[in-house]
């Protein structure tokens, strides 16, 4: 099989030959059809996450060289373990890389993506930036029927983190406009799931004029440049409303401080993107607004099935995405870091 070696942190990424596994009791061998490029990926690369102040949370000690990466995967069934079961070869399915150990209290409670010890795929074992992947039981996956597998392919964590942070606002998405910061991936991909979600709408901040104008397209009421000096005032005008919802999808310390300066009365704002910093909040505030600030991490295997079930059910999302070979993950990596992808990356081997 083909796939794509990361041999260090921040080194390239390289394509090369090992040998297809076969798989052994309840595993599952999928050839890939479509991996998405994540900006997860990217931190992966980089090695940490930026925790402001000049520190810095270090991924040596979770990542194991060389690795697959590669999170967001369809593929098609080819090959079974003795042991596995409910799934059939030339089937098509999303496969779940939100993969606990399988005996803590979040794993008990379907909360997998949340578990200490975990054993996600492209991240602490072997993912889908290859043509074949290995999936440890047959429940890891979710069946697309008739879906797109290449677009299918980013439900799997660009889906399902915006999904689960949406569902987060309450009855909020359906009785008012929210804010939106950011219209990367995760951005685009929230804007669809809110037309499908029967949300109000959103207006969108974002800094990158073509990404403004993408979100614009895909249905965001507004549009606006968060470094404008009036945009606090924009976003409040284009709204109509106080801002009782904000979802920040970039995770800075200028996104989450705008996002907090935005939020009225019994506001409340999830925060997404791991982009970086630290945030400086004028404390008083959180308790006199009645304020609520919440993370949220890409979403459970139940909530998976759920966001990939109310697709199906509306035949598909619009979002944009770059086809790209399996070859071309290195580049696609360095694009993405670089904000020079709008919309979703997938390669296809």
């Amino acid at each position: 099989m083909k796939c794509v070696h990361l041999k260090g942190f921040q080194s390239l990424l390289e394509l090369v030959d090992k040998p297809t596994p076969v798989p052994v009791g309840t595993e599952v061998l999928l050839k890939v059809l479509g991996a998405g490029v994540c900006h997860s990926d990217a931190h992966i690369w980089e090695g940490h996450y930026d925790l402001g102040g000049g520190r810095l949370m270090s991924m040596a000690e979770r990542i194991r060289f060389p690795l697959v990466m590669g999170h967001e995967t369809s593929g098609e069934v080819v090959a079974l373990g003795p042991q596995a079961k409910g799934v059939s070869v030339g089937s098509r399915y999303a496969v779940c890389s939100w993969i606990g150990c399988g005996e803590c209290r979040f794993c008990a409670a379907g909360d997998e993506h949340l578990c200490a010890a975990p054993r996600f795929l492209g991240v602490n074992r072997d993912g889908g930036y290859a043509d074949h992947i290995l999936v440890p039981d047959a429940r890891y996956l979710i069946d697309i029927g008739d879906l797109d597998p290449v677009a299918a392919a980013p439900l799997v964590c660009s889906g399902l983190t915006t999904y689960s942070a949406l569902k987060k606002a309450g009855p909020v998405l359906q009785q008012d406009r929210i804010v939106v910061i950011g219209a990367g991936g995760l951005g685009l991909m929230a804007l669809n799931l809110m037309r499908l979600l029967g949300a109000k709408g959103a207006v969108v901040l974002e800094p990158n004029a073509e990404k403004r104008q993408a979100a614009l397209e895909a249905g965001a009421v507004a549009a606006i440049d968060p470094g404008a000096a009036d945009a606090v005032q924009q976003v409040r005008a284009a709204l109509g409303h106080p801002v009782s919802f904000v979802l920040d999808l970039v995770g800075s310390a200028e996104s989450a401080g705008i996002g907090f300066e935005l939020l009225d009365r019994a506001g409340k704002m999830v925060v997404v993107g791991l982009f970086g910093g630290a945030m400086a909040l004028p404390v008083p505030l959180l308790p006199m607004r009645a304020a609520t600030i919440q993370g949220s991490y890409i979403g459970s295997p139940g909530e998976l099935r759920e966001l990939i079930a109310l697709v199906r059910k509306n035949g598909g999302l619009a979002v944009r995405v770059d086809r790209r070979p399996l070859a071309d993950a290195d580049q696609a990596l360095q694009d993405l870091r670089a904000g020079r992808v709008v919309g979703r990356v997938v390669l296809v081997p």
